[in-house]
């Protein structure tokens, strides 16, 4: 069956719109909490990001499941990757996150885990989304949910992510700066780095509600790559809004993103690595470095849910998305920043190596990535003329790249990437896609 509220990640939504306003969430919250109930389960745990539509949905989720006879632990502003993992440690049927990832704050989305920390399946999110189209009704009153807040949740995933870092070396004498884009990981990023030992110098940590993921994060390196170089940092790391994706940058400013963070992984890991995922995004170069290491590469459709399903099927450890999800599935069940960070961190103090020298074997080909809002991201994709201009890219590029245009599963857009050894070449190409997909919409 098709589904109608659920994508890629979860729900989500400009505040206000859809399934996120207060009424709708609160009705789904009930629905979800009848689904669980009807399957035995009692128990659930909601975090937030720092948007202040938060705490609005908060409430909203929290009356939901209490009407349908739900128990419900909050834990207030918490990375994704930390609920799913409490989820497990608290031993609820299923954790709730309240965010819109690296979306702008005036976005939000509900995501969910599965009580083994995993987003639920699809066959879980149809079965919530039948119940949301049925009447709204309220267990007997001796039957309601209770609700209390974990408050000692921070303190548990900081020691969580500690016990993740490797290397008999702490990080004594590493200079970082952390870019926590005034998203979820502003209270726990800068202490688990300090704590291991780092000089940390932190940007993008006095969320107000407001300024969430702006001009910041994993999606906005500019701030990270100029208060490296300004204050002589040996390396930037940065995380987006809900502390799931997590981008780097070197000494230089220079970018190291998912692709070369899973190289790293790969490469210097302390056992045989058979192969590794990625996904259809993935740059070509750093497939071709990871074949002349003789470590095998898949590539999973876009969204971090696929590259953990490809994951499984094939039993491998590591993957990754080029915009930051990184999955190091001994660690933990989920994209998680912080602990990819870690784990990078652990490679470069085992090998004495800086980032750029750990990447000297990979030749990253230029990727042109250009956008353009849509209303109806499905009808311009079946568009014959849109069809015939990829056809015609592909044919132009010949072995020497490769064409991609997607709608986002995220947000309302056409995303175009043209991947070549010539960037004037593959720019002409990006910008002529651009162009057929804008006549579209006129």
């Amino acid at each position: 069956m098709q589904k109608k509220y659920f994508g890629t990640d979860g729900i989500r939504n400009r505040v206000g719109s859809g399934l996120i306003r207060p009424d709708q969430v609160l009705k789904l919250g009930w629905a979800t909490g009848k689904i669980m109930r009807e399957r035995g389960m009692s128990k659930v745990m909601i975090g937030k990001d720092t948007r202040i539509s938060g705490y609005m949905f908060e409430s909203a989720l929290e009356a939901g499941f209490i009407a349908a006879g739900i128990d419900v632990m909050l834990l207030g502003p918490m990375p994704t990757p930390a609920v799913a993992y409490l989820t497990q440690t608290f031993n609820a049927d299923m954790g709730v996150v309240i965010s819109a990832s690296h979306n702008p704050h005036h976005d939000n989305g509900i995501k969910f885990f599965s009580a083994a920390g995993v987003k639920i399946s699809d066959e879980l999110e149809l079965a919530i989304e039948a119940a949301f189209e049925e009447d709204m009704d309220v267990v007997e009153s001796e039957e309601l949910g209770k609700a209390k807040r974990i408050d000692d949740a921070a303190g548990r995933y900081i020691e969580f992510c500690k016990s993740t870092y490797d290397a008999k070396i702490k990080l004594d004498g590493f200079n970082l700066v952390l870019d926590c884009s005034h998203g979820a990981t502003y209270h726990i990023a800068p202490h688990v780095f300090k704590e291991l030992g780092a000089k940390v110098i932190t940007i993008g940590a006095q969320p107000d509600g407001m300024n969430i993921n702006q001009g910041c994060g994993a999606t906005h390196l500019d701030a990270l790559q100029a208060a490296v170089v300004e204050n002589q940092a040996d390396l930037g790391i940065a995380f987006d809004g809900d502390g799931d994706r997590v981008m780097m940058v070197n000494c230089r400013g220079e970018v190291i993103d998912g692709d070369l963070i899973l190289y790293i992984l790969a490469t210097r890991a302390q056992r045989r690595v058979e192969g590794v995922v990625g996904t259809v995004m993935s740059n070509l170069g750093v497939e071709n470095a990871f074949r002349a290491q003789g470590i095998d590469f898949a590539r999973s459709a876009v969204g971090d849910r696929y590259v953990k399903e490809l994951l499984t099927e094939r039993g491998w450890v590591f993957g990754a998305e080029q915009s930051g999800h990184v999955l190091c599935l001994d660690k933990i069940s989920t994209g998680d920043g912080i602990v990819a960070a870690l784990q990078v961190m652990s490679a470069l103090v085992q090998s004495a190596k800086t980032l750029t020298e750990l990447l000297d074997d990979v030749e990253v080909y230029p990727q042109v990535l250009l956008n353009q809002r849509v209303d109806d991201a499905k009808r311009i994709m079946q568009s014959n003329e849109l069809q015939l201009a990829i056809e015609q890219a592909e044919v132009e590029l010949a072995q020497n790249g490769r064409v991609l245009v997607r709608a986002s599963g995220t947000e309302p857009l056409i995303r175009v990437m043209v991947e070549g050894q010539d960037l004037n070449v593959i720019q002409s190409l990006a910008e002529r896609l651009i162009q057929v997909v804008q006549s579209e919409i006129s």
